[in-house]
C-alpha cells in the first residue's frame, strides 16, 4: 500500500519484464519448481523470501511464468500459508515495535503519528482481506493482544 497522508507518489524501483516469457537459462520444470518451493516453505520462510532465495540460489527469476501459479497459490493448495498474511503481519510487528518505542519514549509525537497511521493501514487491509475470505470475518486486530499474532 502506498503512503496515504505523505502526498509522495509512493516507491520507486526495478519493474518485472513485459514480455512473459521463460527464460532459456531456466532448466527447471513447474513439479520441480513446486518441490523447492514447498522445501523452503517447511523451513519456515515467508512467500517473499521463497522467491527470492529462488532468484538468488536457483536463477529462477519469475515462478509464475514458468508454473502459471505464484508461490502464495502454490503453498494455498498444500496447507502451507500462514493464517495471517505477510503484508499483514509485517505492519502488526511494526505495530509492536512502535508500541514498544513509545513506552520508554512517551513524547515522541512522530512515532504517535507513525502507530496512527499504521493501525488504521492494517483496519484497511482487514477489511480487504475479509472480502477476500482470506482471514476470518471476525477477526479483529486488538492491540493489547497483538503479541499474541507475533511468532
Amino acid at each position: 500500500m502506498a503512503k496515504m497522508y505523505s502526498g509522495k507518489r509512493g516507491k520507486s524501483g526495478s519493474k518485472k519484464p513485459v514480455k512473459k516469457v521463460v527464460p532459456s537459462w531456466v532448466r527447471y520444470k513447474p513439479n520441480e519448481i513446486e518441490h523447492l518451493i514447498l522445501k523452503i516453505a517447511k523451513e519456515g520462510k515467508t512467500p517473499s523470501q521463497i522467491g527470492i532465495v529462488l532468484r538468488d540460489v536457483y536463477g529462477i527469476p519469475d515462478v509464475k511464468v514458468i508454473t502459471k501459479k505464484n508461490i502464495s497459490q502454490i503453498l494455498e493448495e498444500k496447507k502451507l500459508l500462514p493464517k495471517i498474511p505477510e503484508d499483514m503481519m509485517a505492519l502488526i510487528r511494526r505495530s509492536i515495535m512502535i508500541r514498544k518505542h513509545l513506552e520508554e519514549n512517551g513524547h515522541d509525537n512522530s512515532a504517535v503519528r507513525g502507530l496512527i497511521l499504521t493501525d488504521s493501514k492494517i483496519g484497511r487491509l482487514s477489511k480487504y482481506y475479509k472480502r477476500m475470505k482470506k482471514i476470518d470475518a471476525d477477526w479483529k486486530f486488538e492491540p493489547e493482544k497483538v503479541n499474541l499474532y507475533v511468532d
